[in-house]
């Protein structure tokens, strides 16, 4: 994992985690110009901020300078949930109040990141194993809609679409199969360029916005004018970053295992705590959500292998170099969204597997554990599974309610206290008065 490798193979393999993940900053930054009706040069300063700032945060979490990083290989993204609630805020109350959300929110897990350490021990095998599965199984459904569209939407599973999406998947096993060494390391970039090769030639990728403009794009600082500080209105993204918190607890340590690295939770998981909270910090500064460390690369490092912490940093300067360089930043938007699913659904079905290793370590032959882990994995799947299932509850419950990741970790935490710390303890207290009385 400290291991650093000749700069040519940590560039190489520090892209493959890029062509990966490019797509999320992208989608994010569009889906906020599209429902906040932003004009196109904002649209382009906020996606050059996304790249810059995932960037730093793929750099402070893989080399962990001043107690924020854990030193993992991680890559930060802006998040998903998280985007939901910022677009939310901005349209109750207005794009710089929703910036001013980010930071109070940020500030907001610095504070309380001490009390949520020593509440580590009620996170084991059992809630993040069961956290994982759920976070994997999301990640998968969002890797397919990026190939099939949204349900009712025009072109919805249209068949191009798939034929690429599954192209992909192909390739990519048939270079994993036939290649050995690098080359099976590199076997989801081949298979996503492969895809793109193939979206080329039967003329699916539509290159017109990648040329002309301007070659250095500079992100803009406070683009929605000075931040707006409205406590009530940020108390939901409040909310939410304590389950950010205990999702960053489980994918520091399922990271940490991918890797072979013994970690102290009570205070590897605080450094990523701590790195997501100042990366947001920094966003919200440049008009961005929160933004939260990455699933998927953990898959890329089972996959392939690479476990060096310096891979995903070098995915981090080349990040940075991405937002300053407008031309390669329309390059890379060009690739089809079939062809990043395909890549995506075998990449995030691989945290869901890890999530499976780390519930198989987690006692399930207790009848307790097994209730747990099913209450748990059937409610938070649930909003997965049958979206708008709370759709006629106040938007405010309801954003919480469909984060299934948020759900699933709750409700798990819940009954693990309830059925292994209290239970036990009144069991305890009730044979003690017992056996009193019998004397």
């Amino acid at each position: 994992m400290d291991e650093s490798r000749p700069l040519g193979r940590i560039l190489l393999f520090g892209i493959q985690h890029v062509l990966v993940m490019a797509a999320t900053p992208i989608s994010a930054i569009f889906l906020m110009s599209a429902t906040l009706r932003l004009g196109s040069e904002l649209t382009v300063d906020l996606l050059s901020a996304a790249f810059v700032l995932s960037g730093i945060g793929s750099l402070i979490q893989s080399l962990g300078p001043w107690k924020v990083g854990p030193r993992l290989p991680f890559m930060m993204l802006p998040g998903g949930a998280p985007l939901i609630l910022f677009l939310a805020i901005a349209e109750q109350h207005g794009l710089p109040t929703a910036t001013g959300s980010v930071i109070l929110t940020a500030l907001f897990s610095f504070v309380v990141l001490p009390v949520f350490t020593r509440l580590l021990k009620f996170f084991p095998a059992l809630v993040i194993g069961t956290m994982i599965v759920i976070v994997g199984v999301n990640l998968v459904k969002v890797g397919a809609v990026l190939v099939t569209g949204q349900p009712g939407t025009p072109g919805f599973a249209d068949p191009v679409n798939l034929g690429l999406g599954m192209a992909t998947i192909g390739f990519t096993v048939v270079f994993y199969l036939l290649f050995t060494g690098i080359l099976r390391q590199l076997a989801v970039m081949l298979g996503l360029l492969a895809g793109t090769a193939l979206a080329a030639v039967t003329g699916a990728i539509h290159a017109s916005g990648a040329g002309g403009g301007e070659l250095v794009s500079l992100p803009r600082l406070t683009p929605f004018g000075s931040p707006v500080f409205h406590l009530v209105a940020a108390l939901p993204l409040m909310l939410y970053s304590l389950a950010s918190m205990a999702e960053a607890t489980g994918q520091t340590v399922i990271n940490a295992e991918a890797v072979g690295k013994k970690i102290d939770r009570r205070t590897d998981v605080p450094k990523t705590v701590r790195g997501d909270a100042l990366t947001s910090l920094l966003g919200a500064f440049f008009g961005l959500p929160l933004m939260v460390t990455s699933g998927e690369n953990i898959g890329i490092v089972r996959v392939t292998g690479v476990r060096s912490r310096f891979v995903t940093a070098a995915a981090g300067v080349v990040l940075v170099v991405i937002g300053f360089l407008a031309p390669v930043t329309r390059a890379i938007s060009v690739i089809p969204s079939a062809v990043v699913g395909g890549t995506a659904m075998v990449v995030f079905a691989v945290i869901t597997v890890l999530g499976i290793q780390t519930l198989g370590r987690s006692d399930l032959d207790r009848h307790t554990s097994t209730f747990i882990c099913a209450v748990a994995l059937a409610l938070g799947l649930l909003p997965i599974l049958v979206p708008g299932v709370y759709g006629h509850f106040p938007p405010s419950v309801r954003i919480l309610l469909e984060s299934g990741v948020a759900v699933g970790a709750f409700v798990a935490a819940v009954l693990n206290i309830l059925f292994h710390h209290i239970r036990p303890g009144i069991a305890a207290r009730l044979t003690v008065v017992r056996t009193e009385g019998d004397r």
